[in-house]
């Protein structure tokens, strides 16, 4: 049977690369202005990227922020494994959910139209 203990210390390990993605796409969007990752859907990006690169900046930043400051609690001491958990957990589903939202708010709601043909007379 396994213990709690291992899955706690595989947890915590997993919060280092998800911050410095996290925080390393805010770099992307803020300094470098690469836009190639904002509001992706289906590996694609919206028609006009620019638009939505600041919500997606904000996204990845204080989520990234938010998980380091909890790594950096944690290894101080500052927060019990309840606290710490419930804080992680929550802003890993968040951003997950609001990036999502904000994917499809930039590509439009529903399936895209397409023009019809002038009628011929």
């Amino acid at each position: 049977m396994v213990t709690v203990y291992p899955i706690k210390i595989l947890f915590f390990l997993v919060l280092f690369p998800v911050a410095f993605f996290w925080l390393r796409r805010a770099w992307r969007i803020a300094v470098r202005h690469d836009f190639s990752e904002v509001a992706l859907r289906k590996g694609e990006p919206p028609a006009d990227p620019a638009r939505w690169a600041p919500y997606e900046l904000a996204l990845n930043l204080v989520a990234g922020g938010v998980l380091v400051g909890v790594i950096v609690s944690v290894l101080l001491g500052w927060l019990a494994y309840e606290d710490w958990v419930a804080i992680a957990g929550s802003t890993l589903w968040m951003k997950i959910f609001l990036s999502f939202a904000l994917a499809r708010h930039a590509h439009g709601f529903g399936p895209g139209r397409t023009r019809r043909a002038a009628p011929r007379d």
